[in-house]
């Protein structure tokens, strides 16, 4: 169960290499939580992550989970819920792409797509309803400033998160009043080995200050967090822009 202050003891993490995820897990683990489960394809990353939770204290085990096998999920995080309560589940798994060969190679765009919204749609379904089973927990979801609003530079990763933002928003008013508090986390650009090599956002953020902020999301039972908080304000006023203007921005 949570503590008081609304923080997990345990913790399933679906995406259990994304730096963000791991990021918060550290946090977690040196408040409250002692049980951490790492989902994801199998690989010595994913084991790596693992073993760096364990040298903290939790109770660490990994899972196979692969967002592009919708079929499995239900078995998969089934057995996970099967073995106690989870008091959060973070859905943190997503790719970038690569915008000028995914239009060049829409097979490529439809992995983003399939990977950032239809994958998370149906981890996101499966978490709900064992999280609405089971009375209580977390339902946290990554989505992304790029989601607000479609840009030239990214649309195809922008949409995908676009999908999975409106998703989860409605997911929450579905599970209002159940028990289950979903919250969606936007971060702007985060320095992180996915935008490595990439030009650098104004205020880019990192993966530890988007762990503190769903830490402090997770203790008001906030439903929608911004990182850093300035982005709301930013983007607030990004949405409001004429197209024609918009298109003549360098985003």
């Amino acid at each position: 169960m949570k503590d008081a202050f609304g923080l997990p003891q345990s913790l399933l993490i679906l995406g259990g290499t994304s730096e963000i995820a791991l990021a918060t897990a550290r946090r977690l683990i040196a408040r409250r939580t002692r049980t951490v489960r790492l989902a994801g394809r199998p690989s010595p990353r994913l084991e790596q992550a693992a073993e760096g939770l364990r040298a903290l204290g939790a109770d660490v085990r990994t899972v196979a989970f692969d967002a592009l096998d919708p079929e499995s999920h239900e078995t998969v995080l089934g057995k996970v819920f099967a073995e106690g309560d989870i008091d959060m589940v973070l859905l943190a798994f997503g790719i970038l792409g690569d915008q000028a060969r995914d239009e060049r190679e829409p097979v490529n765009a439809v992995r983003v797509a399939q990977t950032n919204y239809t994958g998370a749609v149906s981890a996101g379904l499966v978490s709900a309803r064992a999280l609405q089973a089971q009375g209580h927990g977390s339902l946290v979801v990554l989505s992304s400033v790029a989601g607000e609003r479609a840009r030239r530079s990214n649309f195809i990763y922008g949409s995908s998160k676009a999908g999975l933002d409106a998703f989860a928003q409605g997911l929450g008013d579905a599970l209002h009043g159940t028990g289950v508090h979903v919250m969606v986390v936007r971060p702007g650009f985060v320095r992180s080995r996915m935008t490595a090599g990439l030009d650098e956002a104004p205020l880019a953020t990192t993966p530890e200050a988007v762990a503190a902020a769903v830490e402090g999301g997770l203790r008001r039972r906030s439903e929608t967090v911004w990182v850093p908080g300035a982005l709301r304000l930013v983007m607030s006023a990004m949405r409001h822009v004429p197209r024609a203007v918009f298109r003549r921005l360098p985003v």
